[in-house]
């Protein structure tokens, strides 16, 4: 029950369930209080445009994403990790597993291996029931790996995860039955590499962050031409999906520590 809370509540904390929950209220009271009607909807639209705005969608990206990037090539180490959230099971119509948004991450975690950063590859991730069907995802990450030309001696599953304190606790037990040391490269979006690394931590293992899937990257300075600036102040749908991501991990970092598992 947890898990489905978990889901549900902080869409009514995102940009646009608040705006739909704000335009819902000042529907039922149009008509016997048209000011604070009109005030409400003000503000959803606010809301809106200041999320999908680009400078505030960068500024929330760049904050997570930029807290853990190496300054130096990455280290060896006993396992590379990765976690799921990524893949989409070969369901009609797709002709075999595909990758979502966060593919890189089991892209990135397959070429890690074979840079020979670790001997192992453990991919952690399950399926939740009433959201996807199919097998657990690491299965499919597996086969993306064994595609990508990693032995299958070389892959360990997590099949049962369904949210990263279950992954990092999973991943404790499979470093410790299998012997071993709990020193890994921890692949996921870097935007979820803040919370991850936190959790991994409170379970003893040493993370080290192995960062992919940026959305904001290094650019040179360009001048600012007032067609552009104008195009980064209008909404954008994926600037606002960008934000709420961040909105997102920046919830989940404040229930987790009130949880006790950060």
């Amino acid at each position: 029950m947890f898990l489905f809370f978990s889901k549900l509540l902080p869409i009514f904390f995102y940009p646009l369930g608040i705006s739909c929950l704000l335009l819902f209220v000042a529907l039922i009271m149009i008509w016997r209080r048209p000011k604070w009607a009109a005030g409400l909807i003000s503000l959803g639209l606010i809301i809106l445009l200041f999320f999908s705005n680009y400078w505030v969608c960068t500024a929330l990206i760049r904050s997570l994403e930029w807290q853990n990037i190496p300054e130096d090539e990455l280290p060896n180490a006993a396992a590379i990790v990765v976690l799921g959230g990524a893949v989409l099971p070969k369901v009609p119509p797709r002709p075999w597993v595909e990758v979502g948004d966060e593919g890189d991450r089991i892209l990135y975690g397959a070429k890690l291996y074979r840079d020979g950063k670790a001997p192992k590859l453990i991919l952690s991730g399950g399926r939740i029931d009433w959201k996807n069907t199919g097998i657990p995802e690491s299965k499919d990450m597996a086969e993306l790996a064994l595609a990508m030309g990693v032995p299958k001696t070389a892959i360990l599953e997590d099949p049962t995860s369904l949210n990263t304190y279950q992954n990092a606790v999973n991943v404790r037990k499979i470093l410790d039955s299998q012997g071993i040391e709990r020193r890994v490269l921890l692949v996921t979006s870097a935007l979820h590499l803040p919370r991850s690394q936190a959790i991994f931590k409170r379970q003893g293992i040493e993370a080290i962050p192995a960062p992919t899937d940026f959305i904001t990257i290094e650019q040179e300075s360009e001048e600012i031409t007032w067609q552009s600036a104008l195009l980064n102040f209008l909404p954008d749908v994926g600037r606002l999906a960008y934000s709420t991501r961040a909105l997102k991990e920046y919830i989940g970092i404040f229930i987790y520590r009130l949880r006790g598992w950060l």
